[in-house]
C-alpha cells in the first residue's frame, strides 16, 4: 500500500496522465512582461521610435523599426515591414512607404502601405493611396485616389503587376476646391 510520505518506489502502479504544455507560438511571461517567441527577432509590440509635439525633422525619414510622428516632419518617410503612426498633434507634409500606417493627424503626401493604411475619425489624408486595406472612420477627411493592390504584387513605372486594382477618389460631401 502506498503512503504519501512514503519515498521508495519510482515508477507508479498507473501511468501519469499527460499535462497540458503551453503552445509554442503562444505567449509567455517572462519576469513579468509578456513575450512571443515567434516574435523573438520582432520588435516588441510597446516599443517604437517617437517624434514628439516640439520636433520639427525636415529631410528623409528610413529605418527598421515602427514610428509614432507627434510634431512636424516634412520630406519621405520610408520604413518597409513596419508602422508609421501620425498622432493627434502630428503634421505631415511627406510620402510615406511602410507596411502600415495610421493616420489620426494630418497627413500631406501620397501613402503606400504593403498591408493597410487607416485613417481614424479625427484623422484627416489628402493624397493618394496605394494599399492591400483601407480604413476610413466616420469624420474622417480623405482627398486623393485609392489604388487596392494584391499583397505581394510591385509598383512598376505607376502600374501594378497585378491584374487590374481597383481605383476610387472620395472628397467629402460639399466641400469644393477654389
Amino acid at each position: 500500500m502506498w503512503k504519501p510520505n512514503q519515498t521508495g518506489s519510482s515508477t507508479p502502479s498507473t501511468p501519469e496522465p499527460v499535462r497540458p504544455t503551453a503552445p509554442t507560438g503562444g505567449t509567455t511571461f517572462e519576469a513579468g512582461r509578456p513575450s512571443t517567441p515567434a516574435a523573438a527577432g520582432a520588435i516588441p509590440v510597446g516599443e517604437q521610435a517617437t517624434i514628439g509635439k516640439s520636433l520639427v525633422i525636415k529631410g528623409e525619414l528610413s529605418g527598421s523599426e515602427s514610428l509614432y510622428i507627434d510634431g512636424k516632419v516634412e520630406g519621405t518617410i520610408t520604413l518597409p515591414g513596419n508602422r508609421v503612426t501620425v498622432g493627434r498633434n502630428g503634421q505631415v507634409a511627406a510620402n510615406i512607404s511602410a507596411r502600415e500606417i495610421v493616420v489620426l493627424g494630418k497627413v500631406r503626401g501620397n501613402c503606400q502601405a504593403s498591408d493597410r493604411v487607416d485613417i481614424r475619425s479625427e484623422g484627416s489624408l489628402t493624397g493618394d493611396v496605394i494599399a492591400a486595406r483601407i480604413s476610413i472612420e466616420d469624420g474622417a477627411f480623405f482627398k486623393g485616389g485609392i489604388d487596392i493592390r494584391k499583397p505581394g504584387s510591385e509598383v512598376k513605372n505607376g502600374t501594378a503587376s497585378s491584374s487590374s486594382p481597383t481605383q476610387a477618389t472620395l472628397e467629402p460631401a460639399g466641400t469644393t476646391e477654389s
